[in-house]
């Protein structure tokens, strides 16, 4: 009798990687959504215009920025990756969870803002790395969930897009919080 090839192991990698399709298209929406728009720079973010909602932009930022650490921090905990720790409690994935959330949240106005008053530019390096970045960001956030939920990828996966998420609000915190607050300048950008 002749035996069949297994080929569990090539469809349960097709599905994964057509589940990784998903998130590359989130981040290409973006991108055309962004590039289609006729950027309004009246727009407001929580009221606030021009250099005023820069500045809030910057600062909400800042506080993504932290969110994000916390998260990484709450992860080499729950993996145990932290020297010196013990074993992370009972409350830290819920703490983790909980903040990622509200990281999410967080990113959304200044992201709607940031469409809504410029659109995806390319002007300048440092602002053609903002683009790119966010749009990355969003992709990387729905990379992060399906690895999360469908439990069909190899376990590296989830550090790869959660670094690649984190790695992203610090990029783009870099492009324009620090350059807001640093005075218009951004260290090592031009």
């Amino acid at each position: 009798m002749e035996q069949q090839p297994d080929t569990r192991g090539a469809t349960r990698k097709g599905r994964a990687a057509a589940l990784l399709l998903i998130p590359v298209a989130v981040g290409l929406g973006i991108w055309f959504v962004g590039r289609g728009l006729t950027p309004d720079p009246n727009s407001s973010l929580f009221g606030a215009r021009y250099n005023e909602a820069m500045e809030l932009k910057a600062r909400l930022g800042s506080a993504l920025l932290g969110l994000a650490l916390v998260q990484l921090l709450l992860a080499a905990w729950m993996y145990g990756l932290l020297p010196g720790s013990k074993s992370a409690p009972r409350a830290v994935p819920l703490t983790h969870r909980v903040t990622g959330l509200l990281a999410f949240l967080l990113s959304v106005p200044i992201a709607y803002h940031c469409l809504s008053a410029y659109g995806v530019e390319t002007t300048s390096p440092r602002v053609a790395i903002h683009s790119v970045t966010g749009c990355v960001l969003y992709g990387a956030f729905a990379a992060k969930v399906l690895v999360v939920r469908t439990h069909r990828f190899p376990g590296w996966t989830l550090p790869l897009v959660g670094g690649l998420l984190f790695c992203a609000i610090a990029l783009l915190w870099y492009t324009a919080a620090l350059w807001q607050l640093n005075g218009f300048d951004t260290p090592g950008l031009t």
